[in-house]
């Protein structure tokens, strides 16, 4: 009997990592989640889904080698930039022109050999699952870092990496959003173009920023600047009124022409903003 895809349990994101040795914590990688289904050949599969096996002609390949009979194993799809870190934006063209690029890190271990293997505690699927891949092979095992979830995130943090993922060591496999895995993502600073401000009486106001160069719109920062700074961004968004851009239409907006740039906190390892404050603008030199 082929085996099937399996719902992926869905980590919860929270401000900071949890406390206490119950836990292990694993580095966030930047990819797409996916699960490798091995049976009569090798499927990969989406977060949602989707059968993808077409696309990682050389993950099929690597997971065929791994000598069991049948296996469903949780992972995330990366590609690495050239300082070592799993890059987002890099992914869907590694797909398309890049396989020998492509890894699969291995992070749970939900079915071997005709077992299902979700209601051992994560801490044995996960030692099982380390001795089932080899070394130096494009499925790697996720190891977990020592030390505490605040050092272990401080670590990553200081790294550049995305966040990280904690993990109740005796935990089951559920499908779905769970709390017993839990995601805390780093933050980032970085520049975008200013398009506008929002502001609604009672309400908080926010800057709608586009990415620089392309004039994508990457979403809305709220506006946390102290009173001198706001009131200096006032009277700049009052001096430069502009149209809004094509096809954007949002209430109570005040749009500018081009020339201001706003410096956001934002969580890491996201497309668009989330989680986005502004911080400080600037003009352009042009301008």
């Amino acid at each position: 009997m082929r085996l099937k895809f399996i719902p992926p349990l869905m980590p919860t994101l929270v401000d900071k990592p949890p406390e206490g040795d119950g836990w292990l914590h694993e580095v966030k990688f930047d990819g797409y989640r996916s699960q490798i289904v091995i049976d009569e050949g090798v499927r990969i599969f989406t977060r949602r889904g989707l059968d993808w096996t077409s696309k990682y002609r050389d993950l099929v390949k690597t997971a065929g080698e791994l000598g069991a009979e049948s296996a469903i194993i949780d992972g995330e799809i990366i590609v690495l930039n050239d300082k070592g870190i799993s890059d987002f934006g890099e992914l869907r063209k590694a797909i398309t022109r890049r396989q020998h690029d492509l890894y699969f890190v291995a992070f749970d271990l939900l079915h071997l050999n005709g077992h299902d293997l979700r209601d051992m505690p994560l801490v044995d699927r996960r030692e099982i699952l380390e001795a089932m891949i080899p070394a130096g092979q494009r499925i790697q095992f996720s190891e977990a870092l020592p030390g505490t979830g605040a050092a272990v995130f401080h670590l990553v943090n200081q790294a550049g990496l995305e966040g990280i993922v904690s993990k109740r060591k005796e935990s089951k496999y559920r499908g779905g959003p769970s709390t017993n895995w839990l995601k805390a993502k780093c933050y980032s600073i970085d520049e975008y173009d200013l398009l506008g401000v929002e502001r609604e009486p009672g309400k908080p106001a926010f800057a709608l920023m586009a990415e620089r160069g392309t004039g994508r719109y990457v979403g809305s920062a709220f506006i946390t600047l102290n009173r001198e700074m706001r009131e200096r961004l006032w009277q700049r968004v009052q001096e430069h009124v502009g149209t809004a851009p094509r096809g954007m239409r949002r209430p109570a907006t005040q749009w500018v022409k081009p020339g201001l740039i706003g410096r956001v906190k934002h969580l890491r390892g996201e497309e668009d903003l989330r989680h986005a404050s502004l911080q400080d603008f600037r003009e352009t030199d042009d301008h």
